[in-house]
């Protein structure tokens, strides 16, 4: 990719997501889910890793999903809608790994992702978010392989790099993009985010804006 392209696409996605994006649908289990139209991006990862303040990063608004100090607070896969005719839908995906919840309800939780991930053709990839402070673990891994499985285009993406010194991210990103050599699904490319000072984002928005090109 030269510079030329990867600045355009970083300026079409500054525009997407400036855009008017709104809450659209709440889908407790996969009955419920909302009738496939858009292309859809999933955003996956521990309950504590940060996703729904990415997701407001993201879009450039402060609470357009609900953040919560209690791990495990997303209990349902929420869906998001950009701008009219912009084609693309955000699914904040319930955390995995932790929950302040019974043991049964975290199992309901974790069959309704695979039933999703499993069934949606309008699923165009699933963004695997990473504590940048720990690096992958193996529950973190346990995704990835029910990721291959389905055949899911994934991409991970480390959050709260403000918080890891820069030899320390350097070494996390050289060892995450070496463990993705396992995982034929994966997208090789890792991206380094940072929801408090909006590093990354940009790249974040690109690289989805050039998956809605390759999809359309």
């Amino acid at each position: 990719m030269t510079a030329d392209t990867n600045a355009e696409l970083i300026e079409q996605g500054r525009k997407l997501f400036a855009g008017d994006w709104q809450f659209v649908w709440a889908s407790p289990s996969i009955e419920t889910l909302p009738p496939m139209a858009s292309l859809e991006v999933a955003f996956a990862g521990r309950s504590n890793v940060g996703k729904s303040s990415l997701i407001n990063a993201l879009t450039g608004r402060n609470a357009l999903a609900r953040t919560s100090h209690t791990p495990g607070r997303t209990q349902e896969l929420i869906f998001f809608e950009g701008p009219e005719k912009a084609g693309l839908r955000l699914v904040d995906m319930p955390g995995y790994g932790y929950a302040a919840a019974p043991k049964t309800k975290v199992a309901s939780w974790t069959a309704l992702i695979y039933k999703f991930l499993q069934g949606r053709s309008s699923l165009a990839r699933v963004y695997v978010l990473i504590d940048s402070r720990h690096g992958l673990k193996d529950v973190d891994l346990d995704v990835l392989k029910t990721l291959d499985k389905a055949a899911v285009s994934y991409q991970l993406v480390l959050t709260k790099t403000d918080q890891v010194k820069p030899a320390e991210l350097t070494r996390h990103i050289a060892d995450t993009i070496a463990a993705l050599a396992k995982h034929p699904a994966a997208f090789p490319e890792v991206l380094a985010t940072s929801s408090r000072t909006g590093a990354g984002m940009a790249d974040l928005r690109g690289a989805i804006v050039r998956l809605l090109a390759e999809r359309s």
